[in-house]
């Protein structure tokens, strides 16, 4: 989300955590991997930087927390490594959906080094706005993406949340919903899929979703090949002059095993009698 949009994190930090950032309107992605003196690769979620290639002004990691699994010393290294690369000021932005694990990475982090302590900036559940009009959710879509992830209990936030889906109706809207569904916890996908899968539009879009979906085309093919080959058989039997009587239609007709249907087809082309055509023994009688 952020990725894809890296103004957003310069609107979250801005509008909803109050912070100063520098006035430009250069906002661009930079690499996520960057190096310590040590030659270690640190891997952030994303990097976005303010200003230009040649003098940046500012720049911004963001990490998504679903837990306290991540030292918080890790996110002082990522700062003070992208502040010697790029040799600007540099503000982390933990994204949290959890309020206990927000108050934990809204600590002071000592990092070790006498005078250097890192005061990230967290975006909890109580900087998130609850978002249940679905209109709103259209104009917002990626505060309503956080109002899932940290409010998604709610069910008018989930339900606001897919109606604005089934409006957008755009190449985003898959995109939307595996945000949504990524950042949120156990009980909220589980809420996500109920909402989504039984909306009249149902977006294929969760990993839940397309499995039952893939299921559900592989059936539908099945039954097609079936409805053919009870369709060409009937076209073979009427060809060759047989009566087929209603009971025996119906037999036909309500088969839906298909490699029974391409035994009967089969034996259709050279029957002498409709008994032929069912005759498992293969003409060979006791």
């Amino acid at each position: 989300m952020f990725n894809e949009r890296p103004q957003l994190v310069v609107e979250v930090l801005r509008d909803l955590l109050g912070v100063e950032l520098p006035a430009t309107p250069l906002v661009r992605l930079e690499k996520t991997t960057f190096n310590t003196r040590r030659s270690d690769d640190i891997e952030s979620d994303v990097v976005v930087v303010l200003g230009p290639p040649q003098s940046p002004a500012h720049a911004i990691i963001v990490e998504v927390q679903q837990d306290k699994s991540k030292d918080s010393k890790q996110l002082a290294r990522y700062a003070a490594a992208l502040w010697l690369m790029l040799g600007c000021d540099v503000t982390v932005l933990v994204v949290c959906p959890d309020r206990g694990v927000a108050d934990h990475y809204a600590q002071p982090v000592d990092s070790g080094l006498t005078g250097y302590r890192l005061q990230a900036q967290v975006l909890g559940p109580d900087d998130i706005p609850v978002i249940t009009d679905p209109q709103e959710a259209v104009a917002r879509p990626a505060l309503a993406i956080m109002a899932v992830m940290a409010h998604g209990l709610d069910r008018k936030v989930v339900e606001a949340f897919a109606m604005a889906l089934a409006e957008l109706r755009d190449e985003h809207a898959p995109k939307y919903y595996e945000y949504a569904y990524s950042m949120s916890a156990p009980d909220v996908r589980r809420l996500l899929e109920e909402i989504i899968m039984t909306s009249a539009t149902w977006p294929v879009y969760s990993p839940f979703a397309r499995e039952h979906y893939g299921r559900g085309q592989a059936e539908g093919k099945a039954e097609g090949k079936a409805e053919e080959a009870v369709r060409m058989l009937l076209l073979v039997l009427g060809a060759r002059g047989f009566d087929i009587s209603d009971d025996m239609r119906t037999r036909i007709s309500t088969c839906a095993d298909l490699a029974q249907l391409e035994s009967w087809a089969t034996r259709a082309v050279t029957a002498q009698s409709l008994e032929d055509l069912f005759d498992e023994t293969g003409g060979q009688h006791p």
